[in-house]
């Protein structure tokens, strides 16, 4: 692990070095941090709502319907 603190004064100058830190990083490791901050932004937002914790393993209730059209 790369441990190499860069001094940044500029915004411009930080987009590049944060957009090169995470293209050094393989597939895996950026889906899993897109991954845990998804999980951690609805578990906010649901603190706001009143709701239970988000749960990434719950699913949602499935909602099936059946449509019969009238034949011609």
């Amino acid at each position: 692990m790369d441990k190499t603190i860069r001094r940044v004064t500029d915004l411009e100058e930080q987009q590049v070095e944060t957009y090169r830190y995470w293209q050094s990083r393989p597939a895996a490791e950026r889906f899993l941090a897109v991954w845990e901050t998804t999980a951690a932004a609805y578990a906010f937002a649901n603190g706001f709502k009143g709701e239970p914790h988000y749960d990434p393993t719950r699913r949602s209730k499935a909602t099936l319907k059946r449509v019969e059209r009238a034949r011609s």
